[in-house]
């Protein structure tokens, strides 16, 4: 069966004005489009024909079409104008840890100190979709960064001891011992968890804004794009301690059809452009800076990955028809599909259980192998494949993204 699905942008602040009405075709209302979900979260699920709720749907008629009750993923259509908060998520384990303790302690799932809004976890992937789309993705090879710092003079001494290891702080009461959502680190990312600690505390901010200062002069060959990125953050965020984090971070410029993976303590934030992200079906989210909103420093370095290293680029295996899966190692929640479907062929697209399809240009035509059902899908729509069909059919031109079950 296929089941066409629609939503309305959520309004964030972070979000384009321009970037989702120009990729549906439409005249840009004047407000924030930061994120369109196709998926049955309750926070914002997709709407079927008749109205109802993904959800909604698939609780009540789900089982007969041999879909599942919920989806394992939720996929997006995410338009960044400004920085999102540096954030992380919990593994499994630690959210339903987290979402228990929360449960019990009877705070409610909307409130703004609410952490865990859900017990699952939230790895997540994106792909490009706008010429290129910025992020700060892990944290930079610590040999690099004391490079960086060393540019910025004097002003970043206590910041390059910390991360030396010779001014050992430790976490807040409450956080994990060092090692987080992994286990025991090495001595680098044991400093560069007592280094965020120190810049989150609400103890450094003498030394934030000399680093913030610095950064807003200094030259480098080596590191422009990231200090050039550090006074665009301060314009956004003037005096958060998350601009100096920033710093410590990977900054990552993916070209279009290019992705990233961001898996479970791993640091990130979005920066500009245009993606197609997917992710397992959770909302809970960690913040680490570059946000008015809640901020548990505690939570967040026990679920923390501090472990530094290169950029989570994510490298698509590609068959010999050119469809591309980005599949993450380790994940059974999802795994993104992607194809340019060309007028001069049909293209044949085998799905591992229940399916989510949209586009990104142009105008695809998608059957499915066993009903024959056929949709229309242009960008802003969105369509359910439910399992029994085993595989769709795409005709016409355009960009074609399917988030299906991982392996």
């Amino acid at each position: 069966m296929l089941v066409p699905l629609v939503n309305e942008p959520r309004d964030y602040a972070w979000g384009s004005t321009t970037l989702i009405a120009e990729l549906e075709g439409r005249a840009p209302n004047g407000r924030p489009e930061a994120e369109v979900w196709y998926g049955d979260h309750p926070g914002d699920p997709a709407v079927v024909p008749d109205g109802r709720g993904l959800g909604e749907w698939l609780g009540e008629e789900g089982v007969a079409t041999g879909a599942p009750r919920r989806l394992p993923y939720l996929l997006k259509v995410l338009a960044a104008a400004s920085p999102l908060s540096i954030q992380a998520h919990p593994s499994k384990r630690q959210a339903e840890e987290g979402f228990a303790r929360e449960e019990a302690a009877g705070i409610p799932r909307d409130a703004a100190e609410r952490t865990y809004r859900d017990d699952n976890h939230k790895p997540e992937l994106i792909v490009a979709v706008s010429e290129t789309f910025t992020a700060l993705a892990g944290l930079r090879d610590i040999d690099a960064t004391r490079r960086l710092l060393a540019e910025l003079g004097d002003a970043a001494e206590p910041l390059a001891a910390r991360l030396a290891g010779s001014v050992p702080t430790p976490p807040p009461p409450g956080a994990d011992a060092p090692g987080g959502a992994s286990g025991r680190v090495g001595p680098a990312a044991e400093s560069l968890r007592d280094t965020i600690a120190w810049l989150l505390s609400g103890t450094a901010h003498a030394e934030v804004e000399a680093v913030v200062a610095a950064a807003a002069t200094a030259a480098s060959e080596e590191f422009a794009a990231d200090l050039a990125l550090s006074r665009h953050l301060n314009d956004a965020y003037p005096g958060d301690p998350g601009v100096v984090v920033a710093l410590l971070m990977n900054l990552v410029e993916l070209r279009r059809g290019e992705a990233i993976f961001v898996p479970a303590g791993v640091l990130h934030a979005y920066i500009a452009g245009l993606g197609v992200e997917l992710m397992a079906a959770s909302d809970n989210v960690l913040r680490g800076g570059l946000t008015p909103k809640h901020i548990d420093v505690a939570e967040l370095l026990s679920v923390l990955d501090p472990t530094p290293g290169p950029p989570p680029v994510l490298r698509p295996t590609r068959n010999a028809t050119g469809l591309e899966r980005f599949a993450p190692a380790g994940i059974a929640d999802f795994a993104l599909l992607h194809t340019r479907v060309g007028a001069d062929a049909e293209t044949e697209v085998a799905l591992d259980g229940v399916a989510v399809a949209i586009v990104t240009s142009g105008e695809v035509e998608v059957e499915g192998a066993v009903t024959g059902i056929r949709e229309t899908l242009i960008p802003g729509r969105g369509l359910l494949v439910t399992p029994d069909e085993g595989s769709i059919r795409a005709r016409g031109t355009g960009e074609l993204f399917v988030a299906t079950p991982g392996r």
